[in-house]
């Protein structure tokens, strides 16, 4: 531009109220609320629709999400700040305990490691992120996932361990 400003750039982001997908999983099971996202019956999450990515793919176990990393995504150095890669991981992992849970059951991370091995930027082309459980117990999970482009190459991996909130059982111990 001639007058040594630089060219502004917008994005637009919209999502639905994330209150009726809350509403829909009290009565579904993990599995099956995810499966309805990835639908479009239920709203994702709204962090999703403001970053870029969607999951594509669920089941029993495991969770798949992609993003498209574009300049938007970028830090002040001129690569895709490494949040979007943590956020996926995060995602994945999460999902991925989360298709394991029965109705009425719940998760929060206790733990998130990310290992970053290589630069993404708006050149990478679309983001795979598969997350795979390795272990549900009563109370605790773990997981971990793989962060890759299109011909496998990976760009970071990752592990979780999560809390599991499970319904209490009728006439069992408190």
């Amino acid at each position: 531009m001639s007058d040594g400003k630089a060219e502004t750039r917008t994005r637009t982001v919209t999502w639905r109220d994330p209150l009726e997908g809350v509403a829909a999983a009290k009565s579904l099971s993990g599995l099956e609320y995810l499966r309805a996202i990835v639908r479009g019956e239920v709203p994702g999450a709204p962090i999703a629709a403001l970053m870029g990515f969607a999951p594509v793919e669920v089941s029993e176990g495991r969770a798949v999400f992609v993003v498209e990393p574009g300049e938007h995504h970028y830090n002040p150095i001129g690569t895709v700040h490494g949040g979007l890669a943590a956020t996926l991981l995060d995602s994945a992992l999460g999902c991925a305990v989360h298709s394991t849970l029965p109705v009425g059951a719940g998760y929060t991370t206790l733990e998130l490691h990310v290992n970053m091995v290589r630069a993404i930027s708006h050149d990478t082309g679309l983001l795979t992120c598969t997350g795979e459980v390795i272990h549900v117990g009563g109370r605790v999970a773990t997981a971990q996932a793989r962060l890759t482009d299109a011909d496998g190459k990976l760009y970071a991996h990752g592990t979780t361990t999560c809390m599991v909130f499970r319904p209490p059982v009728p006439g069992g111990r408190e």
